[in-house]
């Protein structure tokens, strides 16, 4: 019985640690804007270069057929 003595006091040190961390976190925004980091995968990045060519027309498919060409 004597134990609990020991044991509140310590229990509500960690609450009061927590409650502490818990208000700092909020202090320092990092509750802030939480859905951003997680549609970012989403899109693609605007700096990349494209691979194929710039001036290519966009409804053109990507492989053509060669002309034969008489021997």
């Amino acid at each position: 019985m004597s134990i609990i003595y020991v044991l509140i006091p310590i229990a509500m040190l960690f609450v009061l640690i927590a409650v502490a961390i818990f208000f700092w976190a909020v202090k320092s925004e990092q509750f802030d804007d939480l859905d951003r980091q997680s549609v970012s995968i989403l899109f693609d990045d605007d700096n990349q270069s494209s691979p194929s060519k710039p001036n290519a027309p966009k409804n053109e498919p990507l492989t053509k057929e060669q002309p034969e060409l008489p021997l």
